[in-house]
């Protein structure tokens, strides 16, 4: 009963307190809602770490021993140290200034359409608390988390190379070429297929435009608005469709690897004896890790967790499935017996396919471009190869440039929605919200053969000068008799095994 003497009071002011608080809440609440808008949804950033990290392991392990079975003994070491040393190489050259060359930029010049500027040089204002925008209004990620995300792309893409000229180009040229490669290479073609202002920029300007009143504030607006849209890269003003990489990484990656095979000429040996690979369960060990990051890769590439997340998700786990066993039964007919070679090749050869569509195309459509794809990259690493005498060791043209092709001119196909794809987005019909834009697919299939012919001028022109160059300062190829004991000895001393 004493007790009611006191409690009665502080409930009263615990009432009043409530109430005042109340109040204040709903003063404040229209500026808390436009600061919430701007920060980073920890779902969203928890995901995109976790992509990070898969596409860093797609690189290291995965990539290295896909590889490093693939080859014979005595260059497994030598594979694992190129693949192992391009990662950390570029992983220093994309903060010092890759980034900032991949994505940094401003309307100011006509260069923005071609390639990024220096702001954002040594991570320059890229700190815990700058964001960086996904797709959708309204929605943000840390920009640490997107920088070191696109740095995993750029990582992996020169080692991808490595497979083409393998067993045969000494290292202390790998290294100089892929310095310049994704110098010269990587970062115009990342920056020209996905630099763009964000959906923000582009709704804000759209929205100014609609609400003006006057002429002259008309006039005003859509030179902003003009501004906003030609802040972007050159593909990417054309309407390019690339959501992981299609274009960025693997037809990019599989134009250099042509060259360089070219360039070195065949191997020892080649067309002559077998070169066999030596650990085929290296090389599914490797695939398999590939497969598994790839959810990174392509579901990492919407920034964000939601609807299209999964959709793309879904669509890297069927497509992959799908082009495995179109590999493995096209085989199975052709030579009489089916290999697990094989079938991670198919598999790889789905992966990269579907790159470029996976976010755009629907679920059966992936598994029609899986079931598709397989064929055609049999018919490069085999018929094609053998026809033309190239010695591309890995065959990354064959399954990475030739997939890449396939999947990106696809993808102006199957993100028809009457084939259940998603359509287009217009970001400026309906600021705030994303909308369906017109599609009409000659026109979209046309914009993406131009983007892989753009892609494929400037790399396999820009490698060749570079491949050149290389070779006029320190030489491209091992020494007949070092390339004949196996680049483990002779260029890092020391071997794969030791029994």
């Amino acid at each position: 009963m004493q007790l009611s003497r006191f409690v009665k009071p502080v409930l009263a002011l615990s009432a009043l307190a409530l109430m005042m608080g109340a109040a204040r809440a709903e003063d404040a609440a229209p500026a808390a809602a436009a600061a919430v808008a701007l920060v980073p949804n920890k779902g969203d950033t928890a995901w995109l770490l976790i992509s990070t990290a898969l596409v860093l392991m797609m690189s290291i392990p995965g990539l290295a021993l896909f590889y490093g079975g693939l080859v014979r003994t005595k260059n497994m070491l030598s594979v694992l140290s190129q693949v192992f040393m391009i990662v950390s190489l570029v992983a220093v050259i994309w903060v010092l200034y890759g980034y900032s060359l991949a994505f940094g930029g401003s309307a100011d010049g006509a260069y923005i359409s071609f390639i990024g500027d220096f702001s954002k040089a040594f991570l320059k204002g890229v700190d815990a608390n700058a964001v960086a925008a996904t797709f959708s209004n309204g929605v943000v990620v840390p920009e640490l988390a997107y920088m070191a995300f696109q740095m995993t792309f750029a990582c992996i893409t020169p080692a991808l190379i490595v497979g083409a000229f393998a067993e045969r180009m000494k290292f202390s040229a790998v290294v100089i070429f892929m310095i310049l490669w994704v110098t010269f290479i990587y970062f115009p073609i990342a920056h020209s297929v996905w630099y763009w202002a964000g959906p923000d920029a582009v709704g804000d300007a759209a929205k100014a435009l609609a609400a003006a009143t006057t002429d002259e504030a008309k006039k005003t607006a859509q030179a902003a608005l003009d501004a906003v849209n030609g802040n972007a890269g050159y593909l990417y003003k054309l309407g390019a469709l690339d959501f992981a990489g299609g274009t960025v990484v693997h037809i990019n990656a599989g134009i250099a690897g042509l060259v360089g095979a070219l360039f070195l000429g065949k191997r020892i040996g080649f067309g002559k004896e077998a070169l066999s690979p030596h650990s085929l369960t290296m090389t599914m060990i490797g695939a398999s890790l590939l497969w598994v990051g790839w959810f990174g890769f392509n579901a990492g590439s919407n920034l964000e967790a939601n609807g299209t997340t999964a959709l793309a998700f879904v669509n890297t786990f069927v497509a992959t499935a799908a082009a495995a066993l179109s590999w493995l039964f096209l085989e199975w007919a052709v030579k009489g017996k089916p290999s697990l070679l094989g079938m991670v090749s198919g598999a790889v050869a789905g992966l990269v396919a579907v790159t470029p569509a996976s976010g755009f195309a629907g679920p059966m459509g992936s598994v029609v471009l899986g079931l598709l794809v397989s064929p055609i990259c049999f018919f490069f690493v085999s018929t094609v190869k053998s026809k033309f005498g190239y010695d591309d060791a890995l065959d990354v043209f064959g399954v990475h440039c030739v997939g890449g092709i396939f999947g990106a001119i696809m993808t102006g196909v199957l993100v028809a929605p009457y084939l259940g794809g998603v359509g287009l987005v217009d970001y400026a019909a309906k600021p705030g919200t994303a909308a369906v834009a017109d599609y009409v697919m000659a026109t979209q299939v046309w914009i993406q053969i131009k983007a892989v012919a753009y892609t494929l001028a400037w790399s396999g022109i820009g490698s060749a000068i570079l491949y050149k160059l290389v070779d006029l300062i320190v030489g491209l190829r091992a020494a007949p008799d070092a390339e004949r004991e196996g680049l483990d000895i002779t260029d890092h001393g020391e071997r794969a095994y030791n029994y």
